[in-house]
């Protein structure tokens, strides 16, 4: 099991539309994204996700939600991903965490496995 960052914002904040439909992925195509979609084909089952929004502006990671992979599914008929998973979403509702300093930030990436001890620890302690 990993935990899993994924953004939400294709033109638009979409991420209501992720918890609406179970599931979470990327807004473009394979075309010009086929990094991101090797990487949603690559999740297990029983992975953590959460959707992220992490503005360089902002102080703070805002966590929209968190759930966990379902099946080995890759969606690619969704009207709201290009290639997603399905996801059981067990936290609905925002709160933030505030951004750790770190050498290798890779909060803007539109989705990374998330590494820093504390933000593991908030994402884990919201589940249990």
């Amino acid at each position: 099991m990993a935990i899993y960052a994924i953004g939400a914002y294709y033109d638009e904040d979409v991420s209501g539309e992720f918890i609406a439909h179970n599931i979470a992925g990327p807004g473009w195509g394979i075309e010009k994204a086929p990094e991101l979609h090797q990487f949603v084909r690559s999740l297990k089952v029983g992975d953590i996700v959460y959707i992220k929004s992490a503005s360089p502006s902002s102080p703070d990671i805002i966590v929209k939600g968190i759930g966990v992979i379902i099946n080995d599914e890759v969606v690619t008929t969704s009207p709201v991903v290009s290639a997603g998973r399905n996801i059981k979403w067990l936290v609905t509702e925002s709160f933030r965490i505030p951004k750790p300093t770190e050498k290798n930030n890779v909060r803007l990436n539109t989705m990374y496995e998330e590494f820093h001890p504390h933000v593991q620890s908030e994402i884990l302690n919201k589940l249990f």
